[in-house]
């Protein structure tokens, strides 16, 4: 059974993977301040600038997949990436590195696949262009990127942000000139496993397989949470009319259709419509 180390595992994302891995793979994870379902021998405190103990933990754990799901100071995540670099280079490990659609950016003039060469213009995207470089500079095709769009799940702080607005009767904001695509943590934990399972390597493009307007889902989401009539408070992104493109496509062809998830499977689990 493959050893599999999460680091962030406490977060949105790390919670999903956890629960799709417990019973796959040998899983041991991270957290900084609240602890996870994991057994207490498995899960370890872990400060995002506490570079030495995550070596130790390496050397401890000798894991053959390392999944990073960190958060954090921009510096101190930087750091503690280029040392886990350093530290598995001699050991025979997988790194998976959670990135986002934002080292995008800085072209909004369509949506990108994973052969596009990265551009941003924020201060995030661009360190997170820095990380994937250092990594794969470091590791080669031990290192995989895993790009995602905005994370949505039941336990979401997303959609606890519009349970509130419409319990509370506040507006919620939108943009309705920013199309892209979206996923469930549930889905992505479910579409790791199976790249673990398979060894695939590379960068990874994992989203709904069609894109809508960040108004357009937000809509249909409070339609279904809501029988009262709210109010959306539409805006543009730039305060322009253009249709801003912020989306990521995939190309590979090794991760089945049926693992793929489109927006409406996606806000039909988030509330609960079967």
């Amino acid at each position: 059974m493959k050893k599999v180390l999460i680091l962030g595992a406490s977060g949105l994302v790390g919670k999903a993977l956890i629960e799709e891995f417990e019973d796959r793979f040998e899983v041991y994870g991270t957290y900084c301040s609240t602890k996870t379902k994991l057994p207490d021998t498995r899960q370890f405190q872990l400060e995002i600038k506490d570079f030495d103990k995550s070596m130790t933990l390496i050397q401890m754990i000798k894991p053959d997949v390392i999944i990073s799901c960190l958060r954090g100071d921009f510096e101190h995540q930087y750091e503690i990436h280029k040392q886990i670099a350093s530290e598995i280079k001699s050991i025979n490990c997988s790194l998976y590195y959670f990135s986002t659609a934002n080292v995008f950016d800085g072209d909004y003039l369509k949506h990108h696949v994973e052969t596009d060469l990265p551009v941003s213009q924020s201060d995030y995207g661009n360190f997170k262009i820095n990380c994937e470089n250092m990594l794969t500079e470091k590791l080669g095709d031990h290192a995989s990127l895993i790009r995602i769009p905005a994370i949505w799940g039941k336990e979401s702080p997303r959609l606890k942000m519009i349970k509130e607005s419409i319990k509370n009767n506040e507006l919620i904001d939108v943009y309705s000139n920013l199309e892209c695509n979206y996923l469930l943590d549930r889905h992505l934990a479910i579409q790791m496993r199976f790249i673990i399972e398979k060894g695939l390597q590379g960068i990874f493009h994992l989203g709904s397989t069609d894109m809508k307007s960040h108004g357009e889902f937000i809509q249909e989401i409070v339609k279904k949470l809501t029988s009262k009539k709210h109010t959306i408070k539409n805006n543009t992104l730039f305060e322009k009319e253009n249709t801003y493109y912020f989306g990521l496509h995939s190309i590979r062809t090794d991760i089945p259709h049926e693992l793929r998830s489109t927006c409406a499977e996606i806000i039909q689990e988030l509330v609960n419509v079967k």
